[in-house]
This record gives C-alpha cells, sequence and structure tokens, in this order.
C-alpha cells in the first residue's frame, strides 16, 4: 500500500495529471449518466434483425452467470494492477469514457433488434443499477469486449498484458455463446476500442507530458 501511496504521491506533483485525476471519475458518472439515458432510448427504437451464419451454427447457452463473473472479475482486477501505475490507470479511464461516446454514435446509428435466439445476459450493474431494465439492443458493438480490451491496451505489465487479452477473448467468447451479440458486435469491437486508446492517448499525452 504505501508503494502505491508514493508512486501517487510523486505522479500527482504533475498539475495537469492531479487535475485530470480528480475530474476523470467526475466524468465517467456524468457520463454513465448520459449513457443510461440513451439505453433506454434504444431499448424502445424498432430495428433489424440480422442475419448471422456463425450464431446459426449452434444453440445459446445460458452463462451469464461466468461472464458477469468474468467481466467483473477482470475489472477489479485491472484497477488493482493498475493502481501501480498511475499514469495508466487514469488512461484507461479517459480510454473508456472515449469508447463510451464513440459507443452512442455507434449504435444510434445502427438500430438494430437482438438475435432471435438471444438469451438475454442477465447483469445485475447495468440492468439493475443502470438502467432499472433487462437490456438487449445495446448491440454494435460489444462494450463487454472493448471494456476488458481497454485494460488490456493500458497495462503496463506484461504477464498482466497477457492475461488481460485472453479475459477480452473469454468475454467475447462468452457473449456469442449466448447470441447475446451478433458476430459482428464483437469482431468489430476491437477496432473500435484500439480507436478510443488511440484517441484518448493522444489526449493524454497532450494534457499530461
Amino acid at each position: 500500500m504505501n508503494k502505491i501511496i508514493n508512486l501517487w504521491k510523486k505522479e500527482l506533483e504533475n498539475k495537469n495529471f492531479k487535475l485530470l485525476s480528480i475530474f476523470s471519475p467526475i466524468a465517467i458518472v456524468i457520463t454513465m449518466i448520459i449513457f443510461t439515458r440513451f439505453l433506454n432510448f434504444i431499448e424502445e427504437r424498432p430495428g433489424v434483425i440480422l442475419p448471422d451464419p456463425f450464431l446459426e451454427l449452434f444453440k445459446p447457452i445460458d452463462i451469464s452467470w461466468f461472464t458477469f463473473l468474468i467481466m467483473y472479475g477482470s475489472l477489479i482486477l485491472g484497477i488493482i494492477t493498475l493502481l501501480y501505475h498511475p499514469k495508466a490507470l487514469i488512461l484507461a479511464f479517459v480510454s473508456y469514457m472515449v469508447m463510451i461516446y464513440i459507443r452512442i454514435v455507434a449504435m444510434w446509428s445502427t438500430p438494430l433488434e437482438a438475435p432471435a435466439t438471444i438469451l438475454p445476459l442477465i447483469d445485475p450493474m447495468v440492468s439493475e443499477i443502470g438502467v432499472g431494465r433487462l437490456m438487449t439492443k445495446d448491440l454494435f458493438f460489444s462494450g463487454h469486449t472493448a471494456t476488458i480490451q481497454l485494460i488490456f491496451l493500458c497495462s503496463v505489465d506484461k504477464k498482466w498484458r497477457n492475461v488481460f487479452l485472453l479475459l477480452t477473448i473469454i468475454v467475447a467468447a462468452c457473449v456469442l455463446i449466448q447470441h447475446v451479440h451478433y458476430t459482428v458486435d464483437v469482431v468489430a469491437a476491437p477496432f473500435f476500442g484500439y480507436c478510443s486508446y488511440l484517441i484518448a492517448k493522444s489526449f493524454f499525452n497532450k494534457i499530461v507530458m
């Protein structure tokens, strides 16, 4: 713990980093408020069902509990490991916010219905605490996949990068196994996640470096 405190004290000597560290959590809260309202709009909007030859190859299996365990376990582990790298943690926060706004634009421009064979993902953090309802139309692109990918991209230690890369693949597989997303949602997620990271890193470097 002392090591973490000392690392943060050193980095917080940079006034710009200090301000970003203070305002980024506040900005995330505001972002999530905006996002939950947008999700309610998306859920009421009619969309189209896409053909998906890959999903047609197998029947969905309900593994909500496993996906939830991997997803939020990865988030907790990500925050813990990034605490030793203050700049990387704040970069992850900024990257996540950028990804959310890109996802808002992506979902707004692609009105979709959930796959016909979907077994809804029971995510208590999103469904109950967040929007207060079961969501099925937050499709393009997979936010679960992109979020874990951002932890992978922001991780500094090689061993943890490998772990989070594996976890990203597992989460992507989980949402496909349950037919929560179309294949294109999952395939596109790494591209948008990487773009979010690059945009955030460019902004971060200009402010902090």
